[in-house]
């Protein structure tokens, strides 16, 4: 073990992975300047990048960007009092305080310091769990691997904020959508309706970008201006360095917090965060200045956020659970290296483990002095509106994803499930659990179908790794459920701060939750489950087994969520109807189809010159001399591009 540590460290000194890592923790930083995009943006966004490569550059620049994104993403939320992020948003409640009263310095400061402590203190948790998870990933055999896959959609969907219905339907509409292909067990095409293009099932890349990357670029592209009330980088770098020394107790302890938060699915950078908030200001003698710019309050939340995605990595790795979004882009990416997570990984890769972690401490590192040494550059990016911002995006995440299979129906698809990602969110469904369903489809068949056929009935069942599992799967349900009855029974306090009062960094997110919008997409998913067990009844006997368990499952609970939904509406309790988000949404999704329709008849290149300038006099209302450089930098770029990376450019019909 200790030789393959010190293995992958001595391949770091490869010239070609420090600049892969590099690359990573340039893009992550820029990346995490950008609200709404966060880890799950730089990962998707760079993850096309990878194809091509081998696993260890690959790995190195997606690790390098996952360890900075949270570090860059705390600039906003000190000098705008606008979070980069939704984790970041904690940070902004004694940040910004700080900043406005001129210590901007002093606050980013301890930030960054914290995020790089949290960095640190995740990649040796990722170190400690190997040794003491080795000897039990070895023990798995296929019906512990079966359930493992079972716990990661479950335990993603329950503990997710919000309607523990709705996660558990996302992550059957995942699962469902992962199944779409070629079975592995029978090599039978299923739900591909006679589609050569959809036989070898839809694009990771595809689908994560549209779920999460375009639903974001539609959700924030009404977003024309920054806040004006924006605070001078001022104060001293050094006092920050000096009091952050003596809150090295908060460090670990939020690092702590983070690591457990990383390692539970579908919990998350922001839960992780408040949680180490909460500790912070539930352990102070002093709590009246939480929120007035006390440094615990900052401290705390940074140490959290990265390790939690050190914490994701965990059950990732060693358990192929991948703790959330990004997460599972990167399990979805070892996967296509042939490489699984679990007890292969532990026996046949170990030195690419002992990689990730060397790249997630170094560009922890890396990524704090950077901060400090570029902060009044990037705060400058803090200020560019997200509309303008929006056609550049677009661009780059449409051309990742036809570098997976080249092919212009990924596109398509993409912005279709762009729509479905935009809905999901706006009403109020956590996404997480759709994309780690998808993620692990193919898996869960792969391991059931082995137990049945290596176990008669239902003995395996009774294997003590099984009986775990579905005690730890059962818990959670248990106590959401108390959860929903405490909170019926619960007196409402409204001098309570509570996380839903003061997270507002996405005011998309369940905005047209209880409405008719809400009430149409239960119906949707009624009739997708109801149509997917009609179809499934053509498939052969082995086939159709987990497209009807799927589909079973989902129309149990896509019934239920539609009763919720009436019941809400018989009760006159109805939300918003038809709304300038959902006007600026189905914008920029038309142009978005427009932009397809050139590609297919100009090409790639041309598109975007026409394209680009429309979208920022149309949508963004840019000035000219913006409209008229911006896409020739951009031209400019992706004539360059394909000279530089492996990188294909769409090529239309004219051409």
């Amino acid at each position: 073990m200790l030789d393959s540590a010190l293995t992958a460290l001595g391949s770091l000194t490869d010239p070609s992975l420090l600049v892969m890592l590099a690359v990573g923790v340039l893009a992550g930083l820029v990346i995490g300047l950008i609200p709404g995009l966060g880890g799950t943006g730089a990962v998707a966004i760079l993850l096309p990048l990878t194809f091509g490569m081998d696993p260890a550059p690959a790995l190195a620049m997606l690790i390098g960007a996952l360890a900075v994104v949270h570090t860059s993403d705390t600039v906003a939320a000190v000098l705008l009092g606008a979070p980069g992020s939704a984790s970041a948003s904690v940070t902004m409640l004694d940040g910004y305080s700080m900043a406005r009263n001129g210590q901007a310095k002093r606050a980013l400061s301890l930030a960054f310091l914290s995020s790089m402590a949290g960095g640190i203190i995740g990649a040796l948790g990722l170190t400690l769990a190997i040794p003491l998870a080795r000897p039990l990933v070895l023990s798995f055999a296929s019906p512990e691997l079966f359930m493992l896959t079972i716990l990661g959609v479950s335990l993603a969907a329950v503990l997710s904020r919000g309607n523990v219905v709705k996660g558990l339907v996302a992550g059957f509409l995942g699962l469902l959508l992962g199944l779409v292909g070629t079975s592995p067990t029978t090599a039978e095409e299923r739900f591909t309706f006679g589609s050569l293009f959809l036989g070898d099932g839809l694009s990771l890349v595809a689908v994560a970008l549209g779920i999460f990357g375009l639903a974001e670029i539609a959700g924030r592209v009404s977003q024309r201006r920054v806040t004006e009330d924006s605070v001078e980088l001022t104060g001293g770098w050094f006092a920050g360095i000096r009091e952050w020394l003596t809150h090295w107790s908060q460090v670990i302890r939020g690092s702590l917090i983070g690591i457990w938060a990383g390692v539970l699915p579908g919990v998350g950078a922001t839960a992780g965060t408040w949680l180490a908030y909460g500790q912070a200001v539930a352990t102070a003698k002093d709590k009246r200045k939480f929120g007035k710019g006390d440094p615990r309050g900052i401290v705390g939340p940074e140490s959290a956020n990265n390790s939690v995605e050190a914490g994701d990595l965990i059950p990732t790795l060693l358990f192929g659970i991948p703790g959330g979004v990004p997460s599972a882009m990167l399990l979805g990416m070892l996967l296509t290296y042939g490489i699984q997570p679990g007890p292969a990984i532990v026996t046949d890769h170990l030195d690419l483990m002992y990689l990730i972690i060397w790249s997630f401490a170094i560009a922890s590192i890396v990524g704090a002095f950077l901060c400090f040494l570029a902060t009044p550059s990037l705060a400058r990016l803090t200020k560019v509106p997200f509309a303008v911002l929006g056609p550049g995006l677009l661009v780059v995440m449409l051309l990742g994803a036809f570098q997976d299979s080249g092919q212009l129906g990924d596109l398509w698809i993409m912005v279709a499930l762009g729509v479905a990602g935009w809905l999901l969110k706006a009403t109020d469904f956590p996404r997480a659990p759709f994309l780690i369903g998808f993620v692990l489809a193919i898996p869960m068949e792969r391991y059931y179908y082995l137990t049945a056929n290596l176990y008669d009935g239902a003995g395996w069942m009774l294997r003590p790794g099984v009986l775990v599992f579905l005690a730890v799967l059962v818990v959670p349900v248990l106590w959401a459920l108390f959860k929903a009855w405490r909170k019926r029974r619960a007196t409402p306090d409204e001098g309570h701060r509570s996380e839903e009062v003061l997270d507002g960094a996405d005011e998309l997110e369940g905005s047209l939750a209880n409405s008719v919008w809400s009430l149409s997409v239960a119906a949707v998913v009624v009739a997708v489950f109801a149509g997917a067990w009609i179809v499934s009844g053509s498939f052969s006997e082995e086939a159709r087994l987990m497209p009807r368990l799927v589909a079973t499952g989902g129309l149990v609970l896509g019934l239920v969520l539609l009763a919720q939904e009436l019941r809400t509406r018989s009760r006159g309790r109805r939300g918003p109807g038809w709304t300038p988000d959902v006007t600026t949404a189905v914008r920029t999704f038309l142009l978005m189809c427009v932009f397809l329709g050139l590609v297919v008849v100009v090409g790639y290149l041309a598109a975007v010159l026409l394209f680009a300038p429309g979208f920022l006099l149309y949508v963004a209302r840019a000035g000219t001399r913006t409209t008229i450089l911006y896409p020739l930098i951009l031209g400019v770029v992706l004539l360059v591009l394909p000279s530089v990376l492996p990188v294909d450019l769409p090529t239309g019909l004219l051409q």
